[in-house]
């Protein structure tokens, strides 16, 4: 059986080569600085201008990153050879794998000490087994193979936002680009792991919503693609459902924020203040004291709550991970 031909639209995206940032000279921000600078710009500040870096490992954040590999594994196989080569992946073991290499890495990146146990470890391993076993059974609902093509997992964006601090560049990595042949659209999915789904506060977090409205926006410019043509989705993964009752929960959520023309402008507007509230026009740090936000969601989550000399404003090793894997 002939493959199908690859679109020329198709061919024009893949062969698009993304700079990689000049570090010697350049300064790179993402979604994730914009979130914080949003929320606390004295944290920011902290962080990446003063270089009171606090590195927080997490079991969540080992968990999406062994998820995200698993999933954007099964499909590029989807996309790129077939239904049936992706159905036949052990995905069990990538996960397992995933787990394992992440988690490994974390541990070395926090000074050699564990910050999970091997009963957390099997839960979200389990977790994210039936995320798998949902997905695969109700991958029809969720991922067509009809006139969509995979452009790519991890697609980079590498973007100069303002043309008057040219030494900052926006960064990022897409999950997910699909393109439709049919209507020439674009389709970028960031896959989003959570205990239990997103609720109205996170849907209604304009913060939140931002990453996709500024990676449509970003991804437009850097790929030379029609904005109109972009669409852009939250694909949410819940480790925990309440499968009993009349309507039991689904694992996965499906969340589209608007994106039109105000909206990418907002988006846009708020990146803007952060670089011209951060940066010199030469790309330099500026010497500011950063406005403190204290609230208490703010400063629960903040790295430098329990460090009066920082702001005015740990947990102990836990017993060892790693028998989990040699468990299995």
């Amino acid at each position: 059986m002939k493959s199908k031909p690859i679109p020329k639209v198709l061919k024009e995206l893949k062969s698009i080569v993304v700079p990689e940032v000049q570090y010697g000279f350049q300064k790179s921000i993402s979604y994730s600085q914009l979130s914080i600078f949003s929320s606390c710009p004295h944290r920011w500040g902290l962080n990446y201008r003063d270089g009171h870096k606090v590195y927080l490992p997490s079991i969540h954040a080992v968990f999406g990153t062994a998820l995200h590999t698993t999933l954007q594994q099964y499909l590029t196989v989807f996309y790129d050879t077939s239904v049936a080569a992706a159905d036949r992946l052990d995905l069990n073991a990538i996960l397992k794998e995933s787990l394992r290499i992440e988690y490994q890495n974390t541990y070395k990146k926090n000074k050699n000490i564990h910050f999970s146990n091997p009963a957390e470890l099997a839960e979200f391993y389990d977790d994210g087994v039936n995320i798998i076993k949902y997905i695969k059974a109700k991958k029809a609902k969720y991922f067509s193979k009809r006139g969509w093509h995979l452009v790519g997992v991890e697609v980079p964006l590498n973007l100069q936002p303002n043309k008057s601090i040219p030494n900052v560049r926006f960064i990022g990595y897409l999950d997910l680009v699909l393109y439709h042949e049919d209507t020439n659209t674009i389709k970028i999915i960031d896959i989003k792991t959570s205990t239990r789904g997103w609720g109205d506060k996170d849907k209604k977090d304009e913060v939140k919503q931002t990453q996709l409205i500024l990676y449509k926006k970003v991804f437009a410019e850097q790929y030379n693609f029609p904005v109109d043509n972009i669409e852009i989705e939250f694909f949410i993964t819940r480790r925990k459902v309440y499968e009993e009752g009349d309507f039991p929960q689904k694992r996965i959520q499906e969340f589209v924020p608007a994106s039109g023309k105000v909206k990418l402008n907002k988006a846009g507007q708020l990146l803007d203040n952060f670089l011209i509230e951060a940066f010199n026009t030469d790309g330099g740090f500026k010497p500011t004291d950063f406005e403190k936000r204290p609230s208490k969601h703010n400063c629960n989550f903040c790295p430098y709550k329990d460090n009066s000399d920082l702001c005015d404003q740990n947990e102990p090793p836990t017993k060892t991970a790693f028998a989990f894997f040699q468990s299995m």
